[in-house]
């Protein structure tokens, strides 16, 4: 098999990242849309100050996820036959990681915040510390081992 040419490498790793975006897009649309409808519950009426916090800093990770994560695809829309591709698809990997994170940050945000509501306590505190470094351990420290090694 034929070597790719640097310029075949970039179109495949492209494509890659913006099938990668196709996959995650979804999760982050469905979350904020969830974000955007639990303050007209009556139930929010009765939250905390730290659940109205945790709220708006779900609420916010989200926004900058769905930002960074749906910014290849802008970029790509304007910048668009510039032959600027490889460009492209360095800030573009920059922006879907920074996405993963606020994702990551927003997902953790919405666990914290239904698990106090539910149970309180030493359960909201497990289940929001294992579910941050869940995100943290697959997400970011396997790929980035996997790297070093």
């Amino acid at each position: 098999m034929a070597e790719e040419t640097h310029e075949e490498r970039v179109n495949r790793e492209l494509i890659e990242l913006l099938n990668e975006l196709r996959v995650a897009l979804p999760g982050v649309q469905v979350l904020f849309a969830f974000l955007l409808a639990v303050p007209f519950s009556q139930r929010f009426a009765e939250t905390t100050e730290l659940q109205r916090d945790t709220y708006m800093a779900a609420l916010l990770s989200t926004l900058a996820g769905s930002v960074f994560l749906i910014a290849p695809s802008a970029y790509h829309r304007i910048r668009f036959r510039d032959r600027d591709k490889e460009a492209l698809l360095l800030i573009s990997n920059v922006f879907a990681i920074i996405g993963m994170v606020f994702l990551a940050i927003g997902m953790t945000a919405v666990v914290f915040l239904v698990t106090d509501l539910i149970f309180k306590g030493i359960t909201t505190t497990v289940v929001t510390t294992l579910s941050a470094a869940l995100f943290a351990t697959v997400w970011f420290v396997l790929p980035l081992a996997r790297k070093a090694s």
